[in-house]
């Protein structure tokens, strides 16, 4: 009988070129490592007036089948197995570095935003290097 790997990754999933591109290259590392992969997709309440109104047991299953949609359509079928979908609530940094607390990596993506765009929201990759209680690997969108 053999043991499970205990090397896990945590990446962060928005549906974004990047960070389906952070996906396949943690699905590549986790392969390496016989590792396994939660795949964290994250809501928060939406602060526009005329936004049609949801329940949060509605936006949870919306971003759960959006997640587990992105994941069957990025990795290979083989890969499957390795990967368990997580949706979370709230700032997406915090939710990641939450997900994250007991991981052995943390796998990002980083779209290319100007600066000014960088400057009112930050930069939820650029926080998580800073905060996160594992290393963390951050995958740039290849297409500018």
């Amino acid at each position: 009988m053999s043991e499970q790997s205990s090397y896990s990754i945590v990446v962060g999933v928005d549906g974004s070129p990047s960070s389906k591109d952070a996906l396949r290259w943690a699905v590549q590392q986790a392969r390496r490592a016989d590792g396994r992969i939660d795949a964290v997709m994250v809501w928060d309440t939406p602060a526009f007036y005329d936004w049609p109104m949801r329940t949060a047991e509605q936006l949870d299953r919306a971003t759960n089948e959006a997640l587990r949609r992105i994941v069957r359509e990025t990795a290979d079928e083989a890969d499957l197995i390795r990967i368990s979908t997580h949706v979370a609530r709230g700032h997406p940094a915090k939710a990641l570095l939450d997900a994250a607390e007991t991981a052995d990596l943390l796998v990002v993506g980083r779209r290319g935003q100007g600066a000014f765009t960088h400057a009112l929201l930050g930069s939820i990759s650029q926080y998580c290097v800073n905060h996160a209680p594992c290393p963390v690997v951050v995958v740039r969108d290849a297409k500018p």
